[in-house]
């Protein structure tokens, strides 16, 4: 079992950046696949990042590529998600998740195990 904890939400002008962090507890951090989901008011939660267990293979949606930056740093069971040139429509609350199969990085919110509580991101136009 693994708990994830999110940090560094905010509020912050269009254009701005922000980094959040995803603390996990428990020694199987290293073996999990991690992702980064968002869901905004009244909206689905989608995928935003994902990161292979070594830290290896990321992916972004399309909607951030070039934007955010996925990472993880294993001696420190921490990920992040580096956030630049961010739009009003990158507000949502934003969650970390952790697949224990750790094989493959997913993008479908139900193949991941254990989640966040999120953290709200605020962008001002």
């Amino acid at each position: 079992q693994v708990q994830l904890a999110e940090s560094g939400g905010g509020l912050v002008q269009a254009g701005g950046s922000l980094r959040l962090s995803c603390a996990a507890s428990g020694r199987t951090f290293s073996s999990y696949a991690m992702g980064w989901f968002r869901q905004a008011p009244g909206k689905e939660r989608e995928f935003v990042a994902g990161v292979s267990w070594s830290g290896g293979t990321t992916y972004h949606a399309d909607s951030v590529k070039g934007r955010f930056t996925i990472s993880r740093d294993n001696a420190k069971n921490t990920m992040y998600l580096q956030m630049n040139r961010l739009k009003p429509e990158d507000t949502a609350v934003y969650y970390c998740a952790a697949d224990r199969s750790g094989g493959y990085v997913w993008r479908d919110p139900q193949e991941y195990d254990y989640w966040g509580q999120g953290t709200q991101v605020t962008v001002s136009s």
